[in-house]
């Protein structure tokens, strides 16, 4: 059995996210039909933010070397 859940995030998903004070977290919901919802404490709340931006800078890194050859 997987214990990874892989969601794809495409450009044309639906986004929402919203405070839960009570809770000190936010939920980001990903989907419509069938949403997957993504709970993070205030505390990952940066970490998640470097990894996303390390993530995109990686991949235009690498696109920058496609082009290059």
């Amino acid at each position: 059995m997987r214990d990874l859940v892989s969601v794809h995030v495409a450009g044309n998903l639906p986004i929402r996210s919203r405070a839960l004070p009570f809770a000190d977290r936010v939920e980001i919901r990903l989907g419509n039909a069938f949403p997957v919802a993504l709970l993070v404490d205030r505390a990952a709340i940066d970490r998640l933010l470097d990894a996303i931006v390390s993530s995109r800078v990686a991949l235009e890194t690498a696109a920058q070397r496609t082009e290059e050859e």
